[in-house]
């Protein structure tokens, strides 16, 4: 059957992805929309949103759509989620009033109540006025005593900043603070008088990826071009970068080094500024500490002598034995997942380890405590059939936040002061009536068999094929949970259509072998699994190949212009945003070449012959 597809490419700046050499290596007319930044391929990004804004904007329904998600976006009844740190709830609060944004606290107490009293810490809004300057909110990161903190403000929106000194008690910036100029590059205290950061200190200082690969320990009062460096990655790694973690067990410092996008090496920076290597797979990804244990998750299996811990594995390790040889480890298996299940997040707090553990796609939260030489597992009383999020963990005391949502159930946050036993204390309001709605979750084979999972969010009443929209992922370890979404709920499901979403491989739904099983030479799989969802929707009546639209973004932008170039016939509309296109020259543009694990590097043949085989520009 044949059929045309409407396509439409949300692109921005990142546009350059999208345009560059066709895969049989000749001249193509596009490729300075690399330049990202260049003068003529913004003009040229302007002049496309032009036209895409005047085709929108001519539709009847779009103001008031328009408005009707500016309205949701800048409503005051959103819940203010923050970071807990010591007895206070820290959080940055954008609205209508205050479009860059307020940094502001409240003490834990007090924002247990409907409506808490807020201390504002930095206006942005105000700060961008009187300096004349575009700040854009990055974070902030403060001492152990709160006393100062250090707050990052870009000017772009990009991944660069400036880090600048605060002072929490006279609500100014220190002249004579600790100041990082405008570059990618991170910063944290090394306790109150010393911080451990990385920047981009010149000439081949970064990564071919754009990162910093140097990380330097910088003391108060003394010129930032005497710090001392710490650790120098190479070139060829994705990024190096320091970790501190404090609480009252003191402060333990990490050197992490990223050999790949999946791959680190850790380093323990000692009281005298020396390193020592930690002996961990590289596959090991550091969580946090809690009390006298760092706390693990595992990418690949690892055996330590006659043990091996599976993949996908929850591990603390005894500190002190970190900074021994492999064998004397004292390791602890905390959980272990299953085939069908995951550690989708880990939060570490003073008391204990929290952990979202997903059951076929579904959420809840354990809660791990060290009590009397032992760990024990609760999992707490929170929602089921939906996505657990930990929002944050007390470093300095007992409390912990978590959230709980579906497709159809808003964001209810639930705080925990302990006890193992969360009490709700917040909810998002109903943004639409989801009375008539209902979630199902289907499975299908793909082309080698593998069952994958997908959720249909539409009216109970539909009984013939409805206008449809497949969302996908399906890289990175990225697991795509049930989300409430007021726009898709607002503009789509209650005007009778449905939203589906393939939990496909490639993404961390069911842990990191499902996500390696579309690692490299593999990739071809998320493919056919999201094509397998799509034939599926058409065979159960849910909806026809006319009536059903594709969306992704980012990775998610190249999974459904891939689809749309293998199976055509399967689409009506795509909706590609901020995608990879050109597999075979992404490496060359931006951060490009910090995804050669998950993709390949295009310079290799090797990986150039698979990737050449679904490339789609």
């Amino acid at each position: 059957m044949k059929h045309s597809i409407w396509i439409v490419a949300v692109s921005f700046a990142v546009v350059a992805a999208v345009a560059a050499r066709g895969a049989d290596g000749v001249s193509d007319p596009y490729v300075w929309l690399e330049d990202v930044h260049g003068t003529k391929p913004l003009a040229w990004v302007a002049e496309q949103n032009t036209r895409t804004k005047g085709v929108l904007q001519a539709d009847p329904r779009y103001a008031a759509d328009h408005d009707a998600i500016l309205k949701v976006l800048d409503a005051t009844d959103r819940i203010p989620l923050g970071a807990i740190d010591h007895d206070y709830i820290f959080n940055f609060w954008q609205d209508a009033a205050n479009p860059k944004g307020v940094w502001r606290r409240s003490t834990i107490a007090d924002y247990a109540r409907p409506d808490p009293k807020w201390e504002t810490i930095i206006d942005v809004d105000k700060l961008a006025a009187d300096e004349r300057e575009n700040w854009i909110w990055k974070g902030a990161s403060c001492s152990n005593t709160l006393a100062r903190c250090l707050v990052f403000l870009s000017r772009d929106g990009g991944d660069a900043h400036v880090v600048r000194e605060f002072d929490l008690k006279t609500r100014s910036f220190l002249k004579d603070g600790f100041t990082l100029a405008h570059a990618k590059s991170g910063a944290r205290y090394l306790g109150e008088n010393a911080v451990l950061f990385e920047t981009d200190f010149g000439p081949d200082t970064m990564t071919a990826s754009g990162y910093p690969r140097i990380v330097k320990l910088w003391r108060r009062g003394t010129p930032v071009d005497t710090a001392k460096t710490i650790y120098e990655g190479k070139r060829e790694d994705v990024a190096t970068q320091g970790s501190v973690s404090n609480g009252p067990y003191g402060t333990y410092a990490l050197i992490v080094r990223a050999t790949s996008f999946f791959e680190s090496e850790y380093f323990h920076v000692l009281n005298d500024g020396s390193v020592r290597k930690l002996p961990l797979p590289l596959a090991a990804v550091f969580q946090g500490v809690s009390g006298e244990h760092a706390i693990f998750t595992l990418r690949k299996p690892w055996t330590v002598g006659t043990t091996t811990y599976a993949q996908g594995a929850l591990l603390a390790l005894d500190l002190k034995s970190l900074d021994g040889p492999l064998s004397g480890l004292h390791i602890e298996a905390l959980y272990v997942p299953g085939p069908r299940s995951s550690v989708d997040s880990v939060s570490t707090g003073r008391d204990a380890v929290y952990a979202s553990i997903y059951d076929n796609v579904t959420g809840s939260v354990h809660a791990f405590r060290f009590k009397d030489a032992r760990w024990n597992d609760t999992k707490l009383a929170l929602p089921a059939n939906g996505s657990t999020s930990i929002v944050s963990t007390n470093d300095w005391g007992a409390e912990a936040q978590f959230t709980f949502e579906s497709y159809l159930k808003p964001t209810t946050l639930y705080s925990d002061n302990g006890d193992d036993k969360p009490i709700a204390i917040k909810a998002l309001p109903e943004r639409f009536d989801a009375s008539n709605l209902v979630t199902e979750q289907f499975e299908v084979a793909s082309k080698d068999g593998t069952q994958i999972p997908y959720f249909v969010t539409r009216p109970k009443t539909a009984t013939g094929p409805i206008p449809t929209i497949l969302y996908g992922y399906g890289g990175f370890e990225i697991a795509l949970t049930p989300g409430y979404s007021a726009n898709f709920g607002m503009l789509w499901l209650t005007r009778g259509g449905a939203y589906v979403v393939a939990n496909i491989r490639g993404g961390g739904e069911f842990g990191p072998a499902w996500h390696d099983a579309a690692l490299l030479a593999n990739r071809q799989k998320a493919y056919d699994d999201f094509a397998a969802v799509a034939a599926d929707l058409v065979k159960r009546g849910i909806t026809t190949p006319k009536q059903l639209g594709i969306m992704g973004g980012s990775n998610g932008g190249l999974l459904v212009s891939t689809a749309m170039s293998q199976h055509p016939e399967l689409f009506a509309a795509v909706v590609c945003q901020v995608p990879l296109i050109d597999m075979l020259r992404y490496t060359q543009i931006g951060a490009g070449a910090s995804w050669a694990a998950e993709y390949g590097d295009p310079a290799d043949p090797k990986a150039r012959e698979w990737i050449s085989k679904y490339s789609p520009y």
